[in-house]
């Protein structure tokens, strides 16, 4: 698994097995980011965009797709390399699934004839398609962007994923969505939690109640409970404070702030609480934090 901090966001490589890897790739900032990374043309592309909008270049920029969000793109020429050349918009969110043609013919080796790229007259033609995300499609980009895992069971729990993501990605059938997740089959449920989400976010040191919350977004205190521990794999309060101790983080990085102007910032009124706060994430405080990152 490669991890890194590239110029505007970060971005992550994850290694399922030889010849096939995802790539997470988030620009947090309000710059564009451009990516880029060699691809074969033995390889067939999935591109997910769970946020915002991404561009994809090709032929030193005379042709380029847009993929916003909630939206895919699949690509695969067998006649000449595809290299990822990707601008992503500011406050985007990307999940790649990229696997060589021999590894993804036998996923479908006994069905290659009903996936229309893999028929005869086509397997060695080029192809792209772009399609909506569904719902139930949705719910897992959401969980690959955001599981909290220990690093021993990480890339055994993100090949499910993408097994589960590529099976319901070919999978047709209307009632798809119904059988996969009850609760999603009303996109418009989904779209009320990703609100919910930017709202705690946006409020971060002061914010809503779960029942005031509930009256904004139009949405059952239940079905909000249940909707978005299903989409982002715990409560809404345990992931806004997953998400304030590492904005915190990031803050007290930067070497600009002080623990108590990082604390304020992140909706604690006392250093005390935001170190008892840190020191519960992370295991240290944040004064030893930084000694650890600045002898790193």
């Amino acid at each position: 698994m490669d991890v890194k901090n590239i110029a505007s966001g970060s971005f992550e490589e994850i290694l399922i097995e030889d010849g096939f890897y995802v790539l997470k790739i988030q620009n947090d900032t309000a710059q564009i980011q451009k990516v880029n990374r060699e691809i074969k043309s033995t390889f067939i592309q999935f591109h997910f965009c769970l946020k915002g909008n991404a561009k994809f270049i090709f032929n030193q920029g005379r042709y380029a797709l847009e993929v916003s969000e909630e939206n895919s793109l699949l690509l695969y020429n067998t006649q000449i390399d595809l290299p990822l050349n990707l601008e992503l918009n500011a406050n985007s969110w990307l999940v790649s699934v990229v696997m060589t043609i021999r590894k993804f013919h036998s996923l479908f080796s006994k069905e290659a004839n009903y996936i229309p790229f893999l028929s005869t007259e086509n397997k060695d033609k080029k192809y792209y398609s772009q399609e909506g995300v569904s719902p139930a499609i949705a719910v897992i980009l959401s969980q690959v962007m955001n599981y909290k895992l220990h690093h021993s069971i990480k890339e055994l729990y993100i090949k499910g994923k993408v097994y589960e993501l590529i099976a319901l990605y070919f999978n047709k059938n209307s009632d798809a969505d119904i059988a996969q997740c009850p609760f999603l089959v009303d996109e418009d449920n989904v779209r009320r939690i990703r609100m919910a989400k930017e709202i705690m976010i946006s409020r971060m040191a002061e914010p809503p109640t779960l029942a005031e919350l509930s009256e904004e977004i139009g949405l059952s205190l239940k079905k909000l409970k249940e909707g978005f521990k299903q989409i982002y794999g715990a409560s809404v309060f345990s992931f806004l404070f997953d998400y304030k101790m590492e904005y915190a983080r990031k803050m007290l990085e930067t070497g600009q702030h002080n623990v108590n102007e990082v604390g304020l910032k992140v909706g604690y009124s006392t250093a005390s609480h935001f170190i008892t706060a840190f020191k519960k994430k992370y295991g240290t405080t944040p004064k030893k934090y930084l000694m650890g990152s600045v002898q790193n």
